[in-house]
């Protein structure tokens, strides 16, 4: 009864912190990490053990497939440079460099054990990451690196710690066939994600419960993240693919069903990653307590890693200003202030704190694993320097740096976009032969429709209309408008996402404006 009381209690002080946050500009989950330290501090506080092969599999799929429905393959056309190069090639510099300072730094590490640290402090979290950004007015630009980053990271980090803990088990090195592991896995995990598309798409097919719909894409992560793990693959590659197969699969007499897993959605990701770095924050406390007085000896070298990792990364982000510049590639930092803001944005997480737990304690032989209680005690520090500090000082940094946005170029964009909907809609209406059959005052009240779709698909406003209000506007322009004149503005938005040179999240954005306006039409 106390592991539940404990659960509920972190999902109430969940939200509890939202409105602390809000209140004083600072991310949840960092309170939520600091309150959960804080708390274990009370005598007689329960305490709360989960299994460490146990926490990336709860946490992981839910809080990727819900940052991954804000996506769309679309995006990822236009991302998959920064893809490569931040998902993956950012994990392993930082792997090599922090590994090869581990065995220099820490006696008889041994080079696969170093490895291994070197994976758990690379990747960032990206629900840290998206609950802060979204906070601060950060260019929109740069959380779209930040978002590329974070869906697939996490699987090169996965990849890299199994293969050297399976190293230092057998007593052998990590060779290069990680690579071709990595690969494997990930095209496996893309088959697996794309037939998981399918099914929840035959699934909701057959169900007609809208509720029910919702709630087999509650389902779908989970099982999209077993099965790949189960064969080998990438879980988490798995888990967003399936994300995004669902949106490519959307149809737009779906809208309400859209809106309504959004809100669904929005709630799961709230409770789930208050709860999750909440657990991170109790078992921060179980390894002071657990490495007692010997910790502050520990405390050079964690303080060597922590600034190790922010430098990497540093480095990395002014290489790729450099040639962003020459190529004019938007979608990677263009100078020092988004080097810098991105480098502190690197936010360690639920992954660094699982595969940190994952460590065996012992190897075949009964020896212990190498160097176990130096590795959970950099892990642990990297994730506090990482996260706390960034997470309490970047309104801060952004104030001084003077890099808010205020989404002008983003509100352009969508400004054309929507008019070309609005444009869309008209046409399809004077073409379809429906118009000629409505009566003069009908047609005009359609006109007066659309003249307005252009204002709401921009600021997202529904309009109060009473019950007698909507009967009045009569079933024939229910039909002209919803299954006409939006089906048309969103088939040419869909169309647009795809052009180049237009910003996909701007169409996405203008998409989900549609399905609130199609959800807000009579019936």
């Amino acid at each position: 009864m106390d592991q539940l009381a404990l659960i509920v209690g972190l999902l109430l002080a969940t939200v509890a912190a939202v409105g602390l946050g809000d209140r004083l500009r600072l991310p949840y989950p960092v309170i939520m990490l600091l309150l959960a330290v804080a708390l274990t501090f009370i005598p007689g506080f329960p305490e709360f053990e989960i299994s460490p092969e146990l926490i990336l599999p709860i946490f992981l799929p839910p809080l990727l497939f819900a940052t991954a429905q804000k996506s769309s393959w679309a995006v990822f056309r236009v991302r998959w440079r920064t893809l490569l190069l931040m998902a993956v090639a950012l994990v392993v510099v930082s792997t090599a460099v922090v590994a090869g300072a581990a065995w220099l730094m820490i006696p008889g590490i041994g080079i696969p054990a170093a490895i291994a640290l070197g994976a758990m402090v690379a990747p960032p979290d990206p629900v840290a990451v998206e609950s802060v950004a979204g906070r601060v007015h950060m260019p929109r630009r740069l959380i779209t690196v930040l978002q590329s980053e974070g869906l697939f990271n996490d699987a090169a980090a996965i990849v890299i710690f199994q293969a050297a803990v399976a190293a230092t088990l057998s007593g052998s090195e990590v060779g290069p066939g990680v690579i071709v592991q990595f690969v494997i896995g990930a095209a496996l995990a893309v088959v697996i994600g794309i037939a998981m598309g399918w099914l929840t798409k035959v699934i909701t097919k057959l169900v007609t419960s809208m509720v029910a719909r919702s709630a087999v894409t509650l389902v779908v992560p989970f099982a999209a993240y077993i099965l790949a793990e189960e064969l080998h693959a990438s879980g988490v590659v798995a888990v967003v693919v399936t994300a995004l197969e669902l949106q490519r699969h959307a149809r737009p007499q779906d809208a309400a069903e859209r809106v309504t897993r959004t809100a669904f959605w929005d709630v799961v990701e709230l409770l789930a990653t208050g709860l999750a770095f909440g657990l991170v924050g109790l078992e921060i406390r179980h390894v002071i307590r657990d490495e007692g007085m010997a910790i502050f000896g520990m405390i050079g070298m964690a303080v060597v890693m922590c600034i190790l990792v922010f430098v990497v990364r540093f480095l990395w982000l002014a290489l790729l200003a450099l040639s962003a510049h020459r190529r004019r590639n938007l979608l990677q930092p263009t100078s020092p202030k988004e080097v810098l803001i991105l480098t502190w944005c690197g936010m360690r997480g639920l992954a660094t704190l699982a595969l940190a737990l994952a460590l065996p304690l012992t190897l075949p032989d009964g020896s212990d694993f190498p160097a176990r209680h130096e590795i959970l005690v950099i892990a642990c520090a990297v994730l506090l320097a990482t996260l706390v500090l960034p997470g309490l000082t970047l309104p801060w940094l952004m104030r001084v740096l003077n890099a808010t946005e205020d989404g002008s170029h983003e509100q352009h964009a969508a400004r054309e976009l929507a008019k070309r909907a609005q444009t869309a809609a008209m046409a399809a209406l004077k073409e379809h032969e429906l118009m000629k059959e409505l009566p003069a005052d009908k047609v005009a009240l359609v006109k007066e429709k659309m003249h307005r779709l252009h204002a709401e698909l921009l600021d997202g406003s529904l309009r109060n209309e009473s019950v007698e209000e909507k009967r009045k506007r009569g079933r024939e322009l229910a039909i002209a408008v919803q299954t006409i004149a939006l089906d048309a503005a969103r088939q040419e938005v869909v169309e647009a996402r795809n052009e180049p040179g237009m910003d996909p999240e701007v169409a996405d954005r203008v998409l989900r404006q549609l399905d609130l306006r199609t959800m807000s039409m009579p019936e």
